[in-house]
Order: C-alpha cells, then structure tokens, then sequence
C-alpha cells in the first residue's frame, strides 16, 4: 500500500514520511485512533516506505521487489500480530495461524474494522485476544536477521487485545530491540494497553478524515446521487468503516425495496402465478436476507400505515428515502386501520418462522396469498 492510496490525513503522512527522511524512526510507534480513520492502512504504507529500494522524495516507488512484496503483504521481513480465538482443534492460536485469513482481508478493506475481521474468521460472536505464547514468537521472530530489507518491521493491530502476560514479556525487545527493528502498534483504545509498555512508544494521534477526502473516494468508488454520499460521508464522522456500513446498508435497503414494490404490485394484481415465481427467486436468497427482506416490508408498511393516517408527520415520525416516498403516496391509501394489524400479525409471524427453519417457499407463498386478501380490505 501506498501513501497516495490513504484517504486524507495528509498531516500523519507529512509527519511519517519525514521520520524517515531525516532519519530518525523511532524503535516504537503508536498509531492511535478510531476504526475507520486509517491507522492500519497508515501502518502499512509507512512499511512500504521504509523497505522501499527506490523512495521517492513522498511515495515509495511501487515497483521494486520490496514494494511489490510488501503490497501482496509476503515480505519476508514484514510481520503482524493481531487478535485471534480458540478453537476446538487450536487451544493455543498465534497470529500465524490465521494468516491466510488476515492477508485475505486486509486485501480486501486495509481499513476493515473489528466486526469485519471477525466475520471473516467466521467467529461474529466471540472476542479476539493476543495471548500469551504469541509474545514467544514475536521474539523469535525479530531474534533473526533480515532476510531482504533493510528493517525488520512488526505491526501489532490492537495491542490493546493483549493480556497482561502477553505485554508484559514485550517489554524487554521493545526497550533494547533488535538493530533496525521497527514496531508498529496500531491501537483503537490506548487506554487500556499498560502504561509500561505505553512509555516506550512514540504516539502519534490519527484524527478523523476530513469530509472532502471522505467524500471524494466514495464518489470515485461508489455509483450513488451526490446528495446521498454527502449525507453518509456528514454521518460517517471521519470514519471509511462507518462509510461502508452506511452504504452497505442503503445498497441492500435498495434491493429490499425493489422486491418489496414487486411483490406488492403482484399481490394488488391477485397475480398467483406471477407470485410463484417471485417466491422461487427470493427463497434462492438465502435465509438472512429472506428474513432481512421481511423485517424491511414490515417497516415500510407500517410506516405508510402512519403517512395515511397522519400525513403531516411525513419527514418527522416518517422518514424515507426519495424512492420510498413516492412509491408510499400511492400505496399508502391501501394500508389502513382495516388490515395495519393483520398484515403485521402475518408479517411479523413469517419472521419467527425463517428464523426457525421453516420451509421458505411455503412461508412466502402462503403470506402472499393472506397479503393478497388483506389489501383489498
């Protein structure tokens, strides 16, 4: 990675960049700032930079060998430690362990957050720790000489993880390290790393992005209305995860809603056979996006419920995108005191029954058969 491919904080780039023309790398940094401002992403563009055989005066060159290891993240000389879990078979994990997953991710988003790393280790429900054994293989690690750059350079994604043995046997390497040996800490919550190790690190504070930066790699990275991305990049408060999030979001909100006006306009048309084949294209879905696409039809429904009988509270107790809305002044009429508690009662009853296995296309055929009745009332 690059500098050039960082979002914004031209600031930290300066700064790094100049640590290393003036010759002055501390043994120890710190990066410290929220998920999504980009302290990974930094972390591994100031690697780049420093193992770089060509630098250029801002920019590593891109093309060395160096350069090119360093960006498919296999250089030699070039480590990372991270948060990682037990498993049934791996009662004592180290980061290597793990690392076909974590080249296979960062790859993907340098600026992923916690939630995405462990959703890519398939461990959503459980916390990442840096136990204690992975401090022994840090220190046999940076023992050995370099194999091709000129530092060997250790980047620690949040030592915060770590438990206090785990620290605790870092201090001595990051106090008398190795020649040429760089770490990197790259922290979400500083606060909680101990002030022992804390003391021999130079921090330096990553704030958030500012807006045009933010604004200008989603709109070269995204097909949406300007409006739209203004708004994510205002709610994203300096934050490309929270950038992602938001658009994720919108873009399955998007999906949702275009099968929702299908399905409505076959049900209002008593279409049965129609209806068949909608139900076999949505069970084909899967079941979280089945039951995400039902929990997004009960909202929209009650929400024109509430446009119909109190249309003055439209953008206040009703808020829509500018889709949803005109798609609510003509099919709220249809949603009203007659049929509002039956169509949530079956919506609402679809759900419980995805969620507990139930036979998708039974589930939907029959709900759409009731919805059918039900807008007519």
């Amino acid at each position: 990675m690059q500098f050039r491919d960082i979002i914004g904080q031209q600031e930290v780039k300066s700064k790094l960049i100049n640590m290393v023309r003036e010759e002055r790398v501390s043994h120890g940094l710190m990066l410290t700032g929220e998920e999504g401002y980009g302290g990974l992403a930094l972390s591994l563009a100031f690697a780049q930079y420093l193992l770089c055989e060509n630098k250029q005066e801002d920019e590593s060159c891109g093309e060395c060998p160096q350069c090119q290891k360093v960006a498919k993240l296999i250089h030699p000389d070039l480590h990372f430690v991270f948060p990682v879990t037990t498993t049934k078979s791996n009662t004592k994990p180290v980061s290597d362990d793990f690392l076909k997953e974590w080249r296979e991710a960062l790859l993907d988003n340098p600026y992923m957050n916690s939630a995405k790393w462990y959703k890519w280790l398939g461990v959503e429900n459980k916390q990442g720790m840096i136990y204690t054994h992975e401090s022994n293989s840090i220190i046999k690690k940076l023992s050995l000489k370099t194999f091709e750059g000129e530092y060997k350079v250790m980047i620690i994604w949040q030592p915060e993880r770590m438990n206090p043995a785990s620290a605790n046997k870092l201090l001595k390497i990051l106090e008398e390290p190795p020649k040429k040996t760089l770490f990197i800490l790259v922290s979400l919550q500083p606060g909680m790393i101990l002030p022992t190790l804390l003391s021999r690190v130079q921090t330096i504070r990553i704030p958030p992005i500012d807006n045009q930066s933010l604004f200008q790699k989603l709109k070269a990275d995204f097909e949406m209305p300007e409006e739209e991305l203004k708004n994510i990049t205002n709610i994203s408060t300096g934050s490309f995860s929270k950038a992602l999030d938001f658009i994720q979001s919108s873009v399955e909100r998007n999906v949702n809603f275009e099968e929702f006006k299908t399905w409505m306009r076959l049900c209002f048309k008593k279409d049965v056979l129609a209806i068949l084949d909608w139900v076999d294209h949505i069970v084909k879905t899967g079941r979280e996006k089945e039951k995400a696409f039902l929990m997004y039809a009960l909202e929209l429904v009650r929400a024109n419920f509430l446009l119909n009988k109190m249309p003055e509270h439209k953008n206040t107790l009703v808020k829509l995108a500018r889709d949803e809305d005109d798609f609510s002044v003509r099919f709220s009429p249809f949603i009203s005191e007659k049929n509002i508690f039956l169509l949530t009662q079956e919506l609402e009853k679809s759900i419980t029954d995805i969620g507990s296995n139930a036979y998708a296309k039974v589930v939907f055929m029959d709900l759409s058969i009731k919805v059918m009745g039900l807008l007519k009332k």
